[in-house]
């Protein structure tokens, strides 16, 4: 029997994901139904996760918390089961879920909102799985942090100038707007940690950025890509374009051009795939991604439907093209889901209809770290502090929670100095650079206690 009984005929929608996409459409959804659905959202997680300021995370500027919006307060109305998705049965209209301590229940649903998102895009190149570092999840921008303090600290220490100066170089691979996010909020941290070791006075700290695209962002627009750049460039970071990692070692990785660089800190920013769970359920698929049409419901079935990075959804702006795999198209589809799923129950009044996504884009920011970021709000190009405000005000107005916290820590980084110490909360051997993140269903199970029955359904 399903772990979670019908309440009435047809009205339970389950979301399976709660990243841009499940998360927004399980909110909206709730508000436009008013109770009048059973609406039950299932998460390897109990809270949304904002990805753009994990980097702050790895700062040190933000605490963990304030990226995290729980689902229970933000998300009223909402049933929230903890676990993750592992199989998807369409005919029978249930899901498959295994909670974080492995016990297995089933989910039954009459509508179905396909929201798993995306993992981490691994290319097949040599120890790239087992040296290189992810950054997709809290736990991975936690470690990420602690290592590369570790590693300034046991610089400090070492005897050995091949070591030190292995443990001063940082190479991160992927230079879209994560890598270069990364890598420039990384070595600003690296460089204040350094000023505060005596022992390290005149060691160089050697940033090095990858990808084999002709420009940082190549997304962006040429003269935003030059500003990212420059500011790189003034802080020493080493931008390769044109150029990737051959294979990686514990000693550091060879790069396609045929250089050996030591390191101990390979930093893996290559871009990201649709959950690989979509690619088993048997139905159209586009580009790796969900066929769907421009009302994101999947071709004869219409019970479910299909938002975010597990979709290829149509740009009518574009025709014969996808929308791009991004949080701003994933978070406008999970509410564009939600209004046709309430409209398809005669809900939300007169102005809630059946509509199709039509993508407007607002533009882009990036943060570049200190006062620094480029911006295009509305076509208008800025860089600098302008663009530096732009930024911290949208992803101000984009979260869903927290943005008293976020300000005044990001106030008290301004005024005080930054504390740098070392966590110690999140071991390596649990941030795993493989297909997903480690709450992700589709990572391969690993050892573990024996399985506990499912209890049984009400």
């Amino acid at each position: 029997m399903s772990a979670h009984a019908k309440t009435g005929p047809g009205r339970r929608v389950v979301i399976a994901g709660g990243g841009f996409a499940g998360f927004h459409a399980a909110r909206r959804l709730a508000r436009l139904a008013r109770g009048s659905l059973d609406i039950v959202l299932v998460n390897p997680t109990d809270y949304f996760l904002y990805l753009p300021l994990l980097p702050e995370v790895e700062a040190g500027i933000l605490d963990p918390r304030t990226v995290a919006a729980p689902l229970a307060a933000t998300s009223p109305g909402v049933h929230h089961v903890l676990g993750a998705v592992t199989d998807i049965d369409t005919r029978g209209r249930q899901l498959a879920v295994r909670d974080p301590e492995g016990n297995r229940r089933t989910v039954g649903y009459d509508q179905l909102v396909i929201a798993l998102g995306s993992v981490n895009k691994l290319l097949q190149i040599p120890g790239v799985a087992d040296y290189a570092h992810g950054f997709r999840s809290l736990a991975e921008a936690m470690y990420l942090r602690d290592h590369l303090l570790r590693q300034i600290e046991l610089a400090d220490l070492a005897d050995d100038r091949a070591e030190r100066e292995a443990r001063c170089t940082f190479v991160v691979v992927g230079a879209g707007y994560t890598g270069t996010e990364v890598a420039a909020s990384g070595q600003l941290l690296t460089a204040i940690a350094a000023r505060r070791r005596p022992g390290l006075a005149g060691q160089k700290l050697r940033w090095i950025l990858l990808d084999l695209a002709p420009r940082v962002m190549p997304e962006l627009d040429p003269r935003l890509s030059a500003t990212a750049s420059k500011v790189l460039s003034a802080r020493g970071v080493e931008i390769r374009t044109g150029t990737s990692v051959d294979h990686a070692s514990a000693d550091g990785v060879k790069l396609s051009d045929g250089e050996f660089v030591p390191t101990c800190s390979l930093i893996w920013c290559v871009g990201v795939r649709p959950d690989p769970m979509v690619a088993r359920l048997g139905l159209p698929m586009q580009r790796g991604r969900l066929t769907v049409d421009e009302y994101l419901t999947v071709p004869g079935h219409p019970e479910l439907y299909a938002c975010g990075d597990a979709a290829a959804v149509p740009d009518l702006t574009r025709p014969g093209s996808v929308t791009a795999m991004t949080a701003q198209h994933a978070q406008r589809q999970g509410k564009i889901v939600a209004n046709n799923i309430a409209a398809s129950y005669g809900l939300g009044g007169r102005r809630t209809r059946r509509r199709p996504y039509r993508h407007h884009d607002l533009g882009f920011v990036v943060d570049l770290g200190g006062l620094k970021a480029a911006a295009d709000p509305l076509g208008i190009r800025l860089s600098g502090l302008p663009a530096k405000v732009v930024t911290r005000g949208y992803h101000l107005l984009a979260i869903p929670t927290n943005r008293t916290r976020i300000a005044t820590d990001w106030a008290l980084d301004a005024v005080f100095r930054r504390q740098l110490v070392q966590l110690g909360l999140v071991r390596s051997g649990t941030v795993p650079l493989t297909a997903g993140t480690p709450e992700h269903p589709s990572l391969p199970e690993r050892p573990s206690l024996p399985e506990h029955p499912s209890p049984p359904g009400p």
